[in-house]
């Protein structure tokens, strides 16, 4: 299937999906396409990527955030993201894309994205994005700020700790 037409699919679905609480996770449900495969008749490890988007959109979108984000004019970017494929999506095989905010800090917003099939775990992902206007960053307090959500963000995931021993060796190594 087009990927914008699953784009469109996902944004109806947000119509009709009751909005939920910033740190519950939001659902979609997909098939596998024959066009989602690689020549191993698998889903295709890029496919992963951008259905995560489309669960990261609906996240947005189901915790009220998309339309003040819009207004903004506030665009979300990926920083890092870490992937870990369990077992093979086969083709017209039936999958939910689980997409939950595990925590924040000042820049980032750190997100869990799971692929499951049949009651199994099929891959895992751990993303960390941010807002930017202008050229600019958006604090996280802003965002938060914007959703009246005033809790203490949850305890850091340790993939965290790598991510930003990656960034300090990027920074030493090209300025």
């Amino acid at each position: 299937m087009n990927l914008y037409l699953r784009l469109l699919v996902v944004l109806i679905r947000m119509l009709f999906s009751r909005q939920r609480g910033l740190l519950e996770p939001s659902r979609l449900s997909f098939r596998v396409m024959p066009l989602d495969c690689d020549f191993n008749m698998h889903m295709n490890n890029g496919r992963y990527l951008t259905f995560m988007d489309l669960g990261r959109i609906h996240m947005l979108g189901q915790t009220g955030m998309l339309r003040p984000m819009l207004r903004a004019r506030w665009m979300p970017v990926l920083g890092a993201a870490e992937i870990n494929f369990i077992r093979p999506l086969r083709p017209l095989r039936k999958f939910q894309l689980l997409t939950r905010l595990v925590t924040w800090d000042e820049k980032y917003f750190y997100v869990e994205q799971r692929f499951e099939a049949g009651g199994r775990l099929c891959a895992i992902a751990l993303v960390k994005g941010l807002f930017v206007t202008k050229g600019r960053r958006v604090d996280s307090s802003a965002v938060l700020k914007m959703l009246n959500f005033d809790l203490d963000a949850p305890r850091m995931p340790e993939i965290v700790q790598h991510w930003n021993d990656l960034a300090a060796l990027k920074k030493k190594h090209y300025g």
